[in-house]
């Protein structure tokens, strides 16, 4: 990279409110590096939050190479040393991943290993209160695994590193529509298995949480059926009847704004409509294929319930394309503002399933 200004506004130090974001490069195999990269020279992400990279410098200049971007970066040891007001991105530069080891669109045990260590790394910044927050490019679930990290995915990863015990899950914002679920990523038969008043309760308390700590004051929750046109009145199963309306209406009389269940083919119709602020899907793709049809390029997913911010694109490596200097860099931008909204009120707001 060469040393020539981007287009940061610069600010000064009097009344900073942007919450400080550790920036992550995700897995050097996919297009994360060039969408920070683009991200980064672009510019525009530095009016609403202080972003510091964290990762290898090496990585970010093969995004930077992939991209046909410059900027001006500098390295720093700490958060601490970095000045954050004169418009250079800051890089604490681990200098753990060579990506000459690592070819683009293939997974790697290796590389997926080491993007969990950088992971590791970006969350005892948070542990230490010196950022607010962890916003990553996508990473490869396989190639984490196979690394090392034997979670499930990356958000058993954080609840584990972070030692917490209490109900958390994965969520996808998309056009201010929230996709959370009962259960996330297990196999359907398991799923089934998991759906039960607690859960539910807890879900739903705790979609009720994030939403208002994201700026909804008052959030709308859908309740998905499990089964097919609602389960028929008992014809084609009885979890509605026996555990989902049950719980939806417990949780009502507590003061959530929750109704269903609704058949799960037509509730995210309502929803994207303006009726709801969420649903609360059984099961990961209820939800998932819902929100991917309507916006691939912009949804995010967020980590809830962990007392650090964590916020990534809901695309995934997108091996595809990868080196071609095509990624649209629309839902890792989104992620970043999502994580500058929750940030800023993750301590005034505590959660409740916590």
């Amino acid at each position: 990279m060469t040393e020539q200004a981007n287009n940061n506004t610069v600010f000064t130090s009097g009344n900073e409110t942007r919450p400080r974001i550790a920036f992550l490069l995700g897995d050097c195999t996919g297009i994360g590096p060039e969408l920070v990269a683009k991200i980064l020279a672009e510019g525009k992400m530095a009016e609403h939050a202080r972003l510091v990279v964290v990762g290898d410098a090496r990585v970010l200049n093969r995004g930077v190479r992939d991209a046909k971007v410059d900027f001006k970066w500098n390295r720093v040891g700490s958060v601490s040393a970095i000045d954050w007001y004169n418009g250079i991105v800051p890089v604490i530069d681990l200098n753990n991943i060579d990506p000459i080891k690592f070819p683009q669109g293939v997974s790697s045990s290796e590389s997926g290993k080491l993007t969990g260590d950088t992971l590791a790394y970006a969350i005892g910044l948070a542990q230490r209160d010196e950022v607010d927050g962890i916003t990553f490019a996508p990473l490869n679930k396989r190639a984490l695994y196979d690394g090392g990290w034997k979670f499930r995915d990356e958000h058993q990863m954080f609840a584990h590193l972070l030692g917490h015990n209490g109900h958390f899950s994965e969520m996808n914002v998309l056009d201010g529509q929230w996709m959370t679920r009962v259960t996330s990523h297990v196999s359907l038969r398991q799923a089934v298995d998991q759906i039960t008043p607690q859960r539910i309760e807890d879900s739903l308390k705790l979609a009720d949480w994030a939403m208002k700590a994201a700026g909804i004051e008052k959030p709308r929750i859908a309740v998905a059926a499990l089964n097919p046109h609602n389960g028929e009145n008992g014809l084609f199963g009885t979890e509605e009847i026996e555990i989902i309306r049950p719980t939806v209406e417990k949780m009502a009389a507590q003061g959530i704004d929750c109704k269903g269940p609704f058949a799960s083919d037509t509730v995210y119709i309502k929803a994207f409509e303006g009726a709801y602020d969420s649903v609360l899907s059984m099961y990961h793709d209820q939800g998932q294929i819902a929100t991917k049809l309507r916006g691939f390029n912009r949804g995010v997913t967020i980590t809830a319930g962990l007392r650090t911010v964590f916020t990534t694109p809901a695309h995934g490596t997108a091996f595809d394309i990868v080196g071609k200097g095509v990624a649209n860099t629309g839902a890792t931008e989104n992620a970043i503002m999502l994580a500058v909204k929750m940030a800023g009120r993750r301590r005034a707001e505590p959660n409740p399933a916590a």
